[in-house]
């Protein structure tokens, strides 16, 4: 009879596997996400720890693109990308929260758009000189 007792006792806590309270709350310190790259074929998806940072989180995902070598190129530099909720219309994420504060799990990263120095008045301008006529 007792062996049939610890039987029963080690065949429940099989059974009920995951179910103590230390493994629900490891596994809801992380969740799995959705990035979505403009320009890319699809997305990329990867679990991350609700305590991640968004920086640490646009790294991931440009290595994890990277090492796919999936087009177009993108670079590895986090700092040239931004990080933007896929449903809600709002600004960019802050770098440096955490990205289980925002409680999404669907992004879109976007790479920063360089603002080149205007050089002399831009495309009229060289209009304007290529025409002229020296006399």
């Amino acid at each position: 009879m007792n062996k049939s007792g610890i039987e029963k006792k080690v065949l429940h806590k099989y059974r009920n596997k995951g179910t103590c309270e230390h493994e629900k709350t490891r596994n809801a310190e992380r969740f799995l996400i959705t990035i979505n790259i403009l320009g890319s074929s699809g997305p990329v998806r990867f679990v991350v720890k609700m305590k991640d940072l968004v920086s640490g989180v646009i790294e991931n995902a440009l290595k994890y693109y990277a090492r796919e070598g999936r087009l177009p190129v993108l670079g590895s530099d986090a700092s040239n990308f931004l990080l933007y909720p896929a449903n809600a219309g709002c600004d960019a994420l802050n770098p440096l929260e955490p990205i289980g504060s925002y409680g999404a799990r669907n992004f879109v990263l976007y790479k920063k758009k360089v603002i080149s120095p205007k050089n002399n008045g831009g495309w009229k301008a060289w209009l304007n000189k290529s025409l002229s006529f020296k006399t």
